[in-house]
């Protein structure tokens, strides 16, 4: 099995089923819950070797060990363990007992049982006895990962949050009509922990559950509207008569020069490994390594009036605990979606499939959740020659791998675009549901600093999406050195007599540790390798990071928000590498109660001059929701850019057939005639 697979393949179903036989061997007459099942990234040292004889067409040496990593509890216990197989050998690396405190993510058997006990439950049938619900409306819940706001808890605990459904259809908001209850359960033992009665004024304080005042739901989907749909959109056909430009050989993409493959894993998804340009390497591996969404400020009610006064967001329990990791607690490749044609991607579309395993550890197949397409993105360059007229057009071809995920109530695209420049864009979307609480804003004017009013009894708290953009940088070898340039005014010297002048100084990170952007200064990050030089700039060859500048995390230093969440809180970090360092939060960060993350590896004060580097960027959303916002969110934008800067001798795209008319085949918009039949020319 493992002989035909290469070494950044993603895990198959013939290795899931593998590994719990291992375990199942090595724990007999135990029963075992499995929270995760996968690929163990290969040594990097090891793999190296091999992809470097493969990009220069030379003998393949031995592959790598195929290993595979393995999350689970024993059900007789309790115990949480961690496991490391070695599929080739079919043996056991080890397999060690976490400490008590630390959970695993969430699995989708998880959260269907979660949600199952919840409406079960008779303390919670009880509260909903009391809404007094007419007839064909009923009650749902979203379980939510606790979160942390004390650091003696161990158990594993959800919040449910739950919701009125007034409708009863596929695609009812009920995120419309939140309940003021909200039920907390364990998941081990299943026992109700407690009942949370949801703040729902502008203080803290709570009422018990009142019968419900009905109100009509707030509706997204086409035909609960109640309103006709537009009429006047034509079709617009993506086609490509002869196929795409791009080929495929397993999991290795080829397009324009460029050559990567296409990795997935259930924890962060999609993953772009080993990525080279017409020959050359560029990337050792790229991907969005954590998210975290915080939606509270404080550890508790201190200083409640002050975060009123500062506008900060929601400080109020339980709701100060909420703050997602939706790469650690989840996982993108859990919960990327099935895409559809002619939906999510437009045009030739080549789907990726990937896999998870189930608690019983049974293979479950993940369809379509990549997809790969091209794209026309306007120009690439242009140029008219004011005398003569003539000009040189080139359009912009893009190559797009794409992953959406749904986590709970919100949307994220994720899509990593090569260009014909030697460009590579992470693009973020953000659209689908805000998440909602409770909030009787009947009176008219009743609102909070912290939120905004979305609709009757319904707010959409302030709120942060934080993400942590990794990458492994291999600039024509692995030795590479990160430094900033700043743009500065020359002093109003001899040398700068006119007032004018400005010049560029440059920062060499020299030891692991973070750096912050500056507008102001136009900031730039560079990573270079010092030891190949451009034979026209006399520089080392670089590559620069367009890195997005957002506000870092809001919460307080003294916050369990902040203490977990730490990434968030610098926009650039560098590391040296180190082959288990792949999550800017830390390995396991649900219920964590700080990181162990970067932060952890900055402070060791490695060198990283001319070293095997890691560059890690945060950027994000502070997302103040607008009205509009809901009840579907219109997609959010946010990109990061990585350019060749002195990495070749002119621009890569010079060899692209320029815009032709016999190519394209627009058709022109038939319109009236007018008196002017020619062009207008300087």
């Amino acid at each position: 099995m493992a002989t035909q697979l290469h070494p950044f393949d993603p895990i198959t179903p013939g290795e899931i089923t593998l590994a719990t036989k291992i375990l199942q061997a090595a724990f007999p007459g135990v029963t075992l819950r499995y929270k995760k099942i996968d690929i163990q990234e290969p040594i990097k040292a090891e793999v190296v070797p091999y992809i470097d004889a493969e990009r220069l067409g030379k003998p393949l040496p031995t592959k790598p060990s195929r290993l595979l990593q393995v999350l689970f509890h024993r059900l007789d216990t309790g115990a949480f363990f961690k496991a490391l197989l070695n599929a080739g050998a079919r043996t056991v690396v080890y397999a060690k007992e976490l400490p008590k405190h630390v959970q695993g993510p969430v699995d989708t058997d998880e959260l269907i049982e979660i949600e199952k006990l919840c409406l079960e439950h008779p303390a919670v049938q009880a509260e909903i006895a009391k809404l007094q619900l007419p007839a064909g409306v009923t009650v749902c819940n979203d379980p939510w990962i606790y979160g942390t706001d004390d650091i003696n808890e161990t158990r594993r605990l959800f919040q449910c949050y739950m919701y009125i459904v007034e409708t009863d259809h596929a695609q009812n908001n009920h995120y419309s009509i939140p309940c003021k209850f909200s039920p907390v359960f364990n998941a081990l033992t299943h026992e109700l922990v407690r009942m949370d009665y949801l703040p729902a004024t502008v203080d803290a304080s709570t009422t018990e559950t009142q019968p419900w005042k009905p109100v009509k739901t707030i509706q997204y989907a086409h035909d609960l509207l109640g309103e006709p749909l537009r009429t006047d959109l034509k079709p617009y056909v993506v086609q490509q008569p002869q196929g795409p430009s791009f080929s495929i050989q397993g999991n290795e993409v080829a397009w324009q020069k460029w050559r990567f493959r296409v990795g997935f894993n259930s924890r962060e998804g999609l993953v772009i490994h080993n990525i080279t340009y017409d020959g050359r390497s560029l990337f050792y591996r790229l991907s969005v390594s954590e998210m975290t969404v915080p939606y509270g400020g404080k550890t508790s009610l201190t200083g409640w009036m002050e975060q009123i006064a500062n506008l900060e967001i929601d400080p109020r329990a339980p709701f100060h605990r909420k703050q997602a990791f939706d790469v650690g607690d989840v996982g993108f490749g859990i919960t990327a979606n099935q895409l559809s044609l002619g939906c999510d991607c437009l045009g030739h579309i080549k789907y990726f499939d990937g896999y998870r395993c189930d608690s019983k550890g049974n293979p479950v197949l993940l369809k379509n959740v990549i997809c790969l397409h091209e794209q026309d993105n306007g120009l690439q360059h242009k140029h008219t020659n004011y005398r003569s007229g003539a000009a040189t057009v080139v359009r912009n071809r893009q190559l797009v791998a794409q992953m959406i995920c749904t986590v709970s109530n919100y949307e994220y695209i994720f899509a990593f675009i090569f260009d014909q420049a030697a460009n590579i864009e992470l693009e973020v979307r953000a659209t689908g549901i805000l998440s909602t609480v409770p909030f009787d804003n009947e009176t008219f004017g009743t609102t909070v600093p912290w939120g905004t009013n979305v609709g009757p009894g319904v707010m959409a708290p302030y709120h942060q999406h934080m993400f942590s953009f990794r990458m492994d940088p291999a600039l024509d070898g692995p030795k590479n050195t990160i430094y900033h340039q700043d743009s500065v005014a020359m002093p109003e010297d001899d040398k700068n007599p006119y007032l004018v002048g400005y010049t560029s100084e440059e920062t060499i990170i020299k030891t692991s540790g973070t750096a912050d952007t500056d507008v102001a200064r136009h900031r730039v990050f560079k990573i270079r390798n010092d030891s190949q030089i451009n034979p026209i700039t006399y520089k080392p060859i670089a590559y620069k990071l367009m890195a997005s500048p957002a506000q870092m995390l809001l919460a307080s230093p003294r916050s369990f928000g902040y203490k977990r969440a730490v990434f968030a809180t610098k926009p650039i970090w560098v590391t040296k590498y180190q082959d288990d360092e792949l999550f800017a939060g830390g390995e396991f960060t649900n219920q964590s109660k700080e990181s162990q993350g970067v932060e952890k590896w900055v402070a060791r004060k490695d060198n990283v001059e001319n070293e095997d580097i890691v560059l890690w960027h945060t950027f994000g959303l502070t997302h103040n929701p607008r009205i509009e916002d809901f009840p579907v969110m219109p997609m959010e934008r946010v990109s990061v850019m990585l350019k060749p800067d002195g990495f070749f001798t002119k621009n890569p795209a010079l060899d692209v057939p320029p815009s032709t008319q016999p190519f394209n085949k627009s058709t022109l918009h038939p319109g009236p005639a007018t008196c002017c039949s020619g062009g207008v020319k300087l």
